[in-house]
């Protein structure tokens, strides 16, 4: 057994400690808890069979290739802990190190909104209530600013400032702890400062609860009642929508309007640039390829 009963807490511990952002704990959790479930269920020698065994299962439940290659992810990492920990030999894990993902096929576009939709879903809001502009306001930050809903939860007055002449949150502290920018459109930021002035708030969270009556509390919102939020005017417009939807509008809009891509990566806080394009579903272009912009010729006649 690669983890006996009375150290699998402990060693699903260490295998979460390390990890950098609180959406990749529980990602993690879930993916370790599911497998030993299924793998105590039959108690026998972890291998890299058994491995293989696990992800045909999880192909013929339906997951994404996405989702089954982080579940594998979270093996290997609870592999090597349990490999440090002296509770698994180091064959077993080389094994499992080795254990292929699911090839990715295609691109996946996911679900994102064209400008017309966007722009109905930003208005879709009663603006005459303190629920209604707050929500505008929230609908705003995450198509304008492509936040996620757990960094616009999080967001403080304390976090708006002017850079090189224009509004932008700082250092704002995303997944994997990665530390960015971002700058907000002029429509994003006069919703903000509506609400701001009508909810008197003053310092720290911006996104506030409002309860029946049009009362405003000194209480946060959570991640999930921003996602409650999205879906109920996605609903009002015939959308089934949610957050991160809308930071995927966020980056086809800009891209679609000539936005340079590396810029879009940084605003996003990806860490690489082909998340970006895979988030934008980008395909190389054969017919208009970089290369035939660049304005350089050939002098052939000496």
């Amino acid at each position: 057994m690669l983890v006996q009963a009375d150290s699998w807490e402990r060693i699903r511990g260490l295998t979460l400690q390390g990890l950098g952002s609180e959406h990749s704990r529980r990602a993690y959790a879930k993916a370790l808890d599911d497998f030993v479930s299924w793998w105590q269920s039959n108690p026998r020698p972890l291998t890299r069979e058994v491995i293989l065994v696990w992800l045909e299962l999880l192909k013929a439940r339906g997951l994404s290739s996405s989702t089954i290659n982080l579940r594998l992810s979270a093996i290997r990492k609870l592999a090597r802990e349990a490999a440090y920990s002296g509770a698994a030999p180091y064959e077993v894990v080389l094994g499992i190190e080795k254990t292929k993902g699911i090839k990715r096929l295609g691109v996946r576009l996911g679900n994102w909104l064209e400008v017309a939709q966007a722009q109905e879903l930003l208005n879709a809001p009663d603006i005459k209530t303190f629920k209604g502009i707050r929500d505008q306001m929230i609908l705003a930050l995450l198509l304008g600013a492509g936040l996620r809903r757990d960094e616009l939860s999080k967001l403080t007055l304390e976090d708006i400032q002017q850079r090189a002449g224009r509004w932008v949150i700082v250092d704002l502290k995303g997944k994997g702890g990665r530390i960015r920018t971002v700058p907000m459109p002029s429509w994003a930021k006069t919703t903000l400062d509506i609400w701001v002035e009508i909810a008197n708030i003053t310092k720290g969270l911006i996104c506030l609860e409002t309860r029946k009556g049009g009362h405003i509390t000194t209480m946060g919102m959570t991640p999930q009642a921003i996602r409650n939020v999205v879906a109920e005017y996605g609903k009002k417009i015939g959308i089934n929508i949610a957050p991160h939807d809308l930071r995927r509008t966020f980056a086809h809009l800009a891209f679609e309007h000539k936005a340079p891509l590396d810029q879009i990566q940084l605003t996003l806080g990806h860490a690489s640039i082909q998340t970006t394009e895979r988030y934008l579903g980008i395909k190389q272009n054969l017919h208009n390829a970089p290369c035939d912009k660049i304005p350089l010729e050939l002098r052939i006649d000496g």
